[in-house]
């Protein structure tokens, strides 16, 4: 009996920082309901969104902010992770990139993570190419475009799949296939961000009651200063669970936010899904899990032309 209270007690030690690292984490309380906040401007060209969600460590559940990073190579995608009821306990399902979204539980994180694949934006030519009207971009020397996104998901904010009053939802015989695909493990900033908010009592549940006071971040670990979201109550345009359009800027060569410098990323186009046959992953129909524009959001296709801040039109495919 000694050596099981240890062997728990190291197992508590480590949950904080570990959730990203395959560690086994199952709890029988069902984590709070996700809070509505609004996303922060995207920092530069290269940052893809991650969604808060709620961690757990020896103190009980704690937010982790969402916030923007940029992958570890070009062409992968953010799959988020989610709780899963399963055997009497809550299971944490770690999230990975990938070169396509595989599943997250049905969770509506928001922001483009609408319960399956993503809506978000897609890669082309070794850039990302952002819609703009799930996503907050306001920096001029991206690549965006406009898609209306038809969110046939139930608006809640349930945060689990499974279980009393948990989301019903399974995987797809292709989510099962893109799970065992190649992935990369979250990146030093990703666990860093994660490690930073499990060490602050204020992002305890038991502390803010669901309502973190920084419930978002511009980029990762980046706790303090005007560009974080605190939780509220109403929704805003870009409030999590659904977003609106906000009107391009009328300035093609400046900008109010400087963008960032990409950091990490790196070209690894053999393993991460970027082909160079059409510089894009394939849309098979399905276009929202693996990163392109024809998502299961909207079954009938972009009902806006793309475009880039770089002086000429693109036309997602």
């Amino acid at each position: 009996m000694r050596i099981v209270r240890l062997v728990w007690l190291a197992l508590l030690i480590i949950i904080p920082v570990s959730s990203f690292a395959g560690v086994f984490v199952s709890v029988n309380i069902a984590p709070p309901v996700l809070p509505v906040y609004e996303q922060p401007a995207c920092p530069g060209d290269g940052y893809i969104w991650t969604p808060g969600y709620w961690a757990y460590g020896p103190e009980g559940y704690y937010w982790v902010p969402g916030t923007w990073v940029t992958p570890p190579t070009v062409g992968v995608l953010w799959t988020p992770g989610y709780w899963g009821w399963g055997n009497g306990v809550y299971v944490w399902h770690a999230g990975y990139w990938g070169p396509h979204i595989g599943f997250y539980g049905g969770v509506n994180y928001g922001f483009g993570y609408f319960g399956n694949g993503y809506e978000g934006g897609y890669w082309r030519d070794h850039h990302f190419f952002y819609n703009r009207t799930v996503n907050n971009v306001t920096i001029t020397n991206v690549h965006i475009y406009n898609k209306t996104v038809i969110n046939n998901v139930t608006v809640n904010r349930v945060s689990y799949n499974g279980g009393r009053g948990g989301i019903d939802a399974r995987p797809t015989h292709e989510q099962e296939m893109w799970g065992r695909e190649h992935r990369f493990e979250p990146t030093h900033m990703q666990r860093d961000h994660e490690r930073g908010a499990g060490n602050n009592r204020a992002f305890l549940a038991s502390e803010n009651h669901g309502r973190p006071m920084v419930a978002a971040t511009s980029r990762p670990g980046e706790f303090h200063g005007p560009r974080v979201m605190p939780a509220h109550e109403e929704r805003s345009p870009f409030s999590r669970p659904e977003a609106r359009p906000i009107p391009r800027p009328e300035s093609r060569g400046r900008s109010d936010d400087r963008p960032m410098p990409r950091q990490e990323m790196h070209d690894n186009s053999g393993r991460s899904g970027y082909r160079p046959e059409n510089g894009a992953p394939r849309d098979n129909g399905r276009g929202n899990e693996n990163g392109g524009p024809h998502g299961n959001g909207n079954p009938h296709g972009p009902q806006h032309e793309g475009h880039s801040d770089h002086g000429h039109d693109e036309h997602p495919r």
